[in-house]
């Protein structure tokens, strides 16, 4: 049984690498939105998607964004002001989505819009901290999915959802990891519920990549700014040189796994839009495929050592 296993595997694997090679036709003709276009993987991914032939239609937060964008791509591709935890900029865009596609319905629309501030350990964070992340990240996919389901399904088109390895396993505390958990929920109801008609719903799980997520600098000031505001005794139950280990512990972290190489992720989106034959998750970055998503396999008792043996040998080191 085991030799017939190993025997037909192989012949699997490249029966779907042969079928995922098959692309749509017509790109002149296939409008995608994605949100996020400020810069990041939604920036790349439009400029991508432009010079493959498709019309973008990019949602940036500011207008910087909107400007730099468009002197990077061709006429094709349309820039519209987006907040998406904002129900007006959201219906706006969806109107001037709807004079673009006309007939035709829309192909694809990419949820990538997402911060990862403010980031800390639980209770260093209040409800609102988490509102407002929940609102970008989790409300936002589900407020922009909805506002294009209708034309997504008259052109049998895809969604694409950009969530996290931190969807599948959560490393660390504060409302990143939760948002992302959900949006794996979401997303796997919607391709459930959008099967019968014709909708491809593709979740995107990266691993850790240069982005302004990941961005030290932005997250030191965060981590500054908490600390800070923390009532003394919540200090003291830390020690007072807790701040300090905590940014060295980041900074070293974010070294050894952070990918420069976003085209990997913006490969995997590209993917999801072009393929006739998509996957339903990728899981771009050598750390996701080698450590993040197999520990999300494992048991809680093991996950939870494996993480207390991580932080233990990171503070022996530090304190040398």
């Amino acid at each position: 049984m085991f030799l017939y296993v190993v025997g037909v595997l192989p012949l699997f694997l490249i029966y779907r690498w042969l079928m995922e090679l098959k692309k749509v036709p017509n790109k002149g003709d296939r409008y995608v939105y994605i949100t996020g276009c400020d810069s990041g993987f939604g920036n790349c991914l439009a400029r991508h998607l432009d010079k493959l032939g498709y019309c973008v239609v990019a949602g940036c937060f500011t207008e910087r964004g909107e400007d730099e964008l468009k002197k990077a791509a061709s006429d094709r591709l349309t820039t519209l002001h987006l907040d998406v935890t904002d129900s007006v900029s959201v219906t706006k865009a969806v109107d001037a989505i709807k004079n673009l596609v006309g007939n035709k319905g829309l192909w694809a629309v990419v949820n990538n819009a997402g911060i990862s501030l403010p980031s800390a350990p639980t209770d260093w964070l209040t409800i609102e901290d988490y509102r407002g992340m929940l609102a970008v990240n989790l409300d936002g996919v589900i407020n922009i999915t909805l506002s294009v389901l209708p034309l997504i399904k008259k052109a049998k088109g895809r969604v694409v959802n950009v969530a996290s390895v931190f969807g599948r396993i959560s490393a660390f505390g504060g409302p990143y990891c939760i948002t992302k958990f959900g949006v794996e929920a979401f997303n796997d109801g919607l391709r459930i519920n959008m099967a019968p008609f014709g909708v491809k719903v593709c979740c995107i799980e990266p691993g850790f990549f240069q982005t302004n997520v990941t961005n030290t600098e932005m997250l030191k000031e965060n981590l500054r700014k908490l600390w800070e505001r923390l009532p003394q005794d919540v200090k003291d139950d830390y020690g007072h040189d807790y701040y300090d280990r905590m940014i060295v512990r980041m900074k070293s972290t974010f070294s050894q796994f952070t990918d420069a190489d976003l085209m990997k992720v913006v490969g995997c989106m590209e993917h999801a839009i072009s393929a006739v034959y998509p996957r339903k998750r990728y899981s771009p970055g050598i750390d996701a495929k080698l450590i993040w998503l197999p520990l999300s396999y494992m048991p809680s008792f093991f996950t939870d050592w494996w993480f207390s043996l991580t932080f233990e040998k990171l503070r022996i080191q530090l304190e040398r």
